[in-house]
Formats: structure tokens, C-alpha cells, sequence
């Protein structure tokens, strides 16, 4: 893979214009990103150019757009200088991989192949394909256009410097890398978010808590210093010998089951979906929909402003930890 000059207009192609792959558009205009959105739907690009421009609005952005194209074939990838291509279409390994066997042959070898799926392992989806070390995972987390960090997941067969290349396509639009080295089920994130999640259904299932306290544990409880500090940061704050001791005594308790809980099992059997079935562990309408989206952004607006400086940090490939460790 040659190497980009910095001067080079700086181009991504997404491949599929829903919510995730719309988003992601605008983060990277929103960072100085040419972009180009492959949709087929052609009867949908309407609805969603007006999604594309209040994303790029919540960012402050005006000035910016993108053109929908129907196909692949419509992309002149061979007049791509420094290019990146996302692919963002529903999570079904079938699709993903006809949609990478076209990637490869049209797209450049100087060009990273990315896919957004939240699970599917990037080994999976381009299994069998020539020049796999170009191909790696970037999963980015809704909204994608505010929430910064995004996955850069490796395969056994990714080439580091291309991951690395990526991890700093990522920063030059504003979002922070977090560097996951082989693609295992779930990658970083979601592993760690299961993990969480396994344990406060059980708790649920066992009659200790209601969905309602299991939230506000999270969020007024341990999560509210998550935004200072992760669980590594934390626990040097707090004494890893005190960590240590707790886990021994809690560890052999926590529920380690390998089937979802009941309590998530029963509400889907029940067609209890969430939001876009009026149902979940919470029940919904349209005003209730409306005002519990407009309150979600606005908080994580309100986060990103108070995070600025870090993620400006963490997005040049710096730290805070880094920073206090050199104080």
C-alpha cells in the first residue's frame, strides 16, 4: 500500500445509507472528509439527505453534503488519492460478504476495506478474498456522529501499518481509535458492555433490582465517574488492593450464564422490542419516543462539550493518563 500524501483531498465512500452509514458521513464532512454514499434504495436517498443535514446541524456543520449514488460501480474508486471505505449494511454476513467481493475488485489495493459490522468478525466477512491484510473492522457506536470512539479491529491477517493508517483516518475526523488487536466475538466494546448487561438482567430475573434502579446504578453510580475515568484510571484512583479484595468476595457470585436472561429472552418471545415496537422494558409512544431522543442527544452533546479537550486529545493520539503519568 503506497503511502497518502498529506496533501491528497481526503475521500470516503460508504457503502449503505441508513441511520449508522449516514452518520458516519457526517462525522467525517464534519472533519474534512470528502464522502460519497452508496445507498440502492434510490426511493430513499431523499429522507435521507434530510437525515444527513441535522446530523451535520447538531454538529454545527452547514456547508457540507454528500452525493447518494445507486451502485458500487458508480464510484470512480481508481481516482481516489488517500481514500477509506466504510461498508454500514444490515448486520447479515451474506450481504457483507457479497458486498466485499465487489469491494475488492473495484477498489484500489492502496485503499483500507472497512466493515462497520458490530460482530461479525472481519476474518469472517472477507474470508477468501485477495489481499486480506487491507481488510479490518471500524465499528462506530450510535449516534455515530457523536459518539467518538470507534473500534479499529484487527484480523490475524490484518497488516498493523493499516490499521494503523486507519487509526489515523479516524483521528483527522475527529474520532478517538480504540485499537481492539484480533477480531474475537464482540470485539472490545460490546464485550465489555454484555458483560454489564448480563449481570443486570440477572439481577433483574432474580427480584434484587427493576430495570428503572439498574439504570440509575449505572448512570448516577459507577457510570457517572466513567466519564472521568474508565475502569483501569478508576481503580488507581481508588487502590488496586481494595479492588482486588472486592473481587474475591464478589467474583464467585456473579451470575456467569451462557444464555441470555429471562427477563430479555421473555420480552422478545413477546414481540417487546423496544422503542420501534412501542415496548421494551419501558413503554412507548410517539411523544414519549420524541422527547426521550431529543433528551438522549442533548446529554451527549452536553458530554461531548464537557469532554472536548479530551477527545481532542485522545484524538491526536494522546491522553489523559498519558498526561498525568508525565506531570
Amino acid at each position: 500500500m503506497r503511502a497518502p500524501d498529506k496533501l491528497e483531498p481526503r475521500h470516503l465512500v460508504v457503502i449503505g445509507g441508513g441511520t449508522m452509514g449516514v452518520d458516519i458521513s457526517a462525522a467525517f464532512l464534519a472533519g474534512g472528509w470528502q464522502v460519497t454514499i452508496v445507498e440502492p434504495m434510490v426511493l430513499s436517498h431523499p429522507l435521507r439527505k434530510k437525515q444527513l443535514n441535522q446530523s451535520l446541524a447538531t454538529l454545527g456543520v452547514h456547508d457540507k453534503s454528500a452525493p447518494f449514488v445507486e451502485k458500487m460501480s458508480d464510484v470512480a474508486f481508481d481516482k481516489i488519492g488517500h481514500g477509506l471505505v466504510i461498508e454500514a449494511v444490515p448486520e447479515s454476513l451474506d450481504l457483507k460478504q457479497q458486498v466485499f467481493a465487489e469491494l475488492v475488485r473495484l477498489v484500489p489495493d492502496h485503499i483500507p476495506l472497512c466493515s462497520n459490522s458490530s460482530a461479525i468478525p472481519i476474518s469472517e466477512i472477507g474470508r477468501g478474498l485477495p489481499n486480506p491484510a487491507r481488510l479490518l473492522g471500524t465499528h462506530f457506536f450510535m449516534p455515530a456522529h457523536l459518539v467518538p470512539g470507534v473500534e479499529v479491529v484487527s484480523s490475524v491477517q490484518t497488516d498493523p501499518a493499516i490499521a494503523q493508517r486507519v487509526a489515523d483516518d479516524m483521528r483527522s475526523a475527529g474520532r478517538v481509535p480504540i485499537m481492539v488487536k484480533r477480531d474475537i466475538p464482540g470485539f472490545l466494546v460490546n464485550r465489555l458492555q454484555h458483560a454489564i448487561s448480563r449481570e443486570a438482567f440477572h439481577l433483574i430475573d432474580e427480584g434484587i433490582a427493576s430495570p428503572a434502579d439498574i439504570d440509575a446504578a449505572v448512570r448516577f453510580g459507577f457510570g457517572f465517574r466513567y466519564l472521568a475515568a474508565g475502569p483501569c484510571l478508576q481503580r488507581d484512583h481508588a487502590g488496586l488492593d481494595v479492588h482486588c479484595a472486592a473481587a474475591r468476595s464478589i467474583y464467585p457470585d456473579l451470575c456467569n450464564d451462557a444464555e441470555p436472561a429471562r427477563v430479555l429472552r421473555e420480552r422478545v418471545e413477546e414481540g417487546a422490542l423496544g422503542m420501534k415496537m412501542g415496548r421494551g422494558f419501558f413503554d412507548w409512544n410517539e411523544a414519549s419516543m420524541e422527547s426521550e431522543r431529543a433528551r438522549y442527544q442533548g446529554l451527549l452533546l452536553a458530554a461531548a462539550g464537557l469532554l472536548e479537550k479530551e477527545i481532542a486529545q485522545a484524538a491526536s493520539g494522546g491522553s489523559v493518563e498519558q498526561d498525568q503519568r508525565s506531570a
